[in-house]
């Protein structure tokens, strides 16, 4: 479904919204452990470059960035620093690492939050509002931190205020 009112000069804030973090020891199957476990939304091309890092205890995560909106061909094409994936494939990535005692952040895994499995109804209420809100919990199954691609029902799009 086309979206006549997008220019290129539409835009769109994006916020994540975490909770249920696995704390900061886990010991995910094969990688063996991590003693000081942090999560930060990852800039496109630079894994080194995060933004927000919280520590894997806190009550809570959020994340908010601004993104472009652009007419593409199969629908509305996000894109931004932190905007990663080609047209038709974007999402966001959340890097968990360890964090040593200067300060240095090594990642361990990753979250792909699939920004193509917003509903085209929520994407379409969430430019007119100007937010895209994504809640999720940050646990996988096993109690170590979410990793792999992350797709409704594990994140829940939403248009907000």
């Amino acid at each position: 479904m086309p979206i006549s009112y997008l220019t290129d000069d539409d835009g769109v804030r994006i916020r994540v919204e975490g909770h249920d973090l696995p704390g900061r020891r886990c010991g995910p199957a094969g990688e063996g452990g991590h003693g000081d476990v942090h999560v930060g939304l990852q800039a496109r091309g630079d894994p080194s470059d995060l933004l927000g890092v919280h520590p894997g205890d806190a009550a809570a995560a959020l994340w908010s960035v601004e993104c472009t909106v652009l007419a593409g061909p199969a629908g509305p094409d996000l894109r931004g620093r932190y905007v990663q994936g080609r047209p038709g494939g974007r999402f966001l990535y959340l890097s968990w690492g360890d964090v040593d005692a200067a300060g240095t952040f090594a990642m361990f895994r990753r979250a792909k939050l699939m920004l193509d499995a917003v509903d085209p109804t929520v994407l379409a209420a969430a430019i007119r509002a100007g937010t895209l809100v994504g809640r999720l919990g940050l646990t996988d199954a096993a109690g170590n931190p979410l990793c792999a691609a992350v797709r409704p029902p594990a994140i829940t799009w939403s248009p907000g205020a």
